[in-house]
């Protein structure tokens, strides 16, 4: 398996692939997302709220100040909640058009404003940084607080699970609120250390490539294509909290199984040509990079460069294939390139296998030779939700077999 990926990569890996409800009257009238909550974790997620006042970081002044952050969370949940508008592109119509109908919602798309919140951002980060992290882990979820569903929170689960002395950072306006705090309870109950902050995009991309395409983007002048710009944005997130930071980004639909505290930057194939034992795709659902690194700030360079919101992938997955196979000769890059095993071990066309029951003794002992290989050779297991978010987990099958094995709280697996 090391063989066929020595053309594409730099920088070989040095280890193998393995490794209650207590509710009080005065809060009934938050629970407005309670069918959605009950459904994650009914008897673990207590609706009060917390009375922390983190020291944030004032990068134009230079000084630290404590800001409650409970009001200003509220101010923000009762803005989402009040206005939670399609943004998705309209399709079938000119790139005029399209820009025309982007510059009416643009001061409604709250990722490019700056508010209380994402002035804290630095601050808030650093803080939460300041405690020892066995690793830094990211994610980012631009939509509705609403939508973070059971499949999100056993990726948090199984990060945890892996990795109890972890760092979570998750990059969201949305979950950083007061329904945020009550999902990620839970966890921070059993004190995990997981943290959803409202991202400073300015701060983030300032310095990179990315700057200016933000700045002309927020303009009004740039066609933000078909695709939605939420997704395309979670792209260039991702890229700019690791060469900020340093760190693993992640994306919410994994089962995490092995740790990952021995892996430094590195990229996961998709899949490898059959002919030449090459990778033919990478994929942008597991990165992990040092602060600073270079192809990081190329797969920036190349977002900003050749940015196309009409050609799904062309600004993820399509992208990190580009700028891999373009650099790959060059010094002054070390990285490595993991087989599919190491987190997509299998393909999304191939994932509604793992929900169903075994119905014999053929693909019983299928799964359990499955089960095995999973355990000993990936990092883990990618469930592409876009494909499976709407098949059932079955008990006893590889799914929830991984999920049982692999959680801390274990909750509603069948349900997920």
């Amino acid at each position: 398996m090391k063989n066929m990926f020595e053309f594409r990569t730099l920088g070989r890996a040095k280890t193998p692939i393995f490794s209650t409800i207590s509710c009080a009257a005065a809060f009934m009238l938050l629970i407005f997302a309670d069918s959605f909550i009950y459904n994650l974790s009914l008897h673990s997620i207590a609706f009060g709220t917390q009375e922390n006042f983190p020291v944030v970081y004032n990068r134009e002044t230079g000084g630290a100040r404590q800001i409650p952050l409970n009001s200003v969370k509220e101010e923000v949940e009762r803005d989402y909640s009040e206005d939670q508008r399609n943004f998705n592109p309209p399709i079938n119509v000119t790139e005029e058009e399209r820009i025309a109908w982007f510059r009416t919602v643009l001061p409604e798309f709250e990722i490019f404003k700056s508010t209380r919140l994402t002035q804290q951002f630095e601050g808030r980060v650093r803080s939460f940084f300041n405690g020892k992290c066995e690793v830094r882990f990211f994610m980012t979820w631009i939509s509705p607080a609403e939508s973070f569903g059971r499949r999100e929170f056993i990726a948090m689960d199984s990060l945890f699970k892996a990795h109890p002395h972890g760092c979570l950072t998750i990059l969201s306006p949305t979950l950083d609120s007061r329904l945020g705090d009550r999902i990620l309870k839970p966890l921070q109950d059993r004190e995990f250390r997981v943290l959803a902050v409202a991202p400073d995009a300015s701060f983030l991309f300032k310095d990179t490539p990315a700057e200016a395409w933000f700045v002309e983007m927020k303009s009004g002048n740039k066609d933000p294509g078909e695709i939605p710009l939420a997704q395309n944005l979670s792209n260039l997130l991702r890229l700019a909290v690791l060469y900020k930071y340093g760190g693993v980004y992640l994306d919410t639909d994994f089962i995490i199984l092995n740790k990952f505290s021995s892996l430094r930057n590195t990229i996961g194939a998709q899949s490898i040509d059959p002919v030449s034992g090459n990778w033919s795709r990478l994929n942008n659902a597991v990165l992990i990079f040092d602060k600073n690194h270079p192809l990081v700030y190329k797969f920036i360079e190349e977002f900003a460069l050749t940015f196309d919101g009409n050609k799904w992938g062309h600004n993820g997955p399509y992208l990190v294939s580009r700028v891999v196979n373009r650099v790959a000769r060059r010094p002054g890059y070390n990285f490595t390139v993991l087989p599919p095993m190491a987190f997509y071990p299998v393909d999304w066309n191939r994932i509604g296998d793992y929900f169903p029951r075994p119905k014999d003794q053929v693909t019983s002992k299928w799964l359990e030779t499955k089960l095995l290989q999973l355990g000993k050779e990936a990092y883990g297991v990618h469930l592409w939700n876009k494909q499976s978010s709407k098949l059932k987990i079955e008990p006893g099958s590889i799914i929830a077999r991984l999920i049982l094995d692999h959680c801390s709280i274990c909750e509603h697996v069948y349900t997920s």
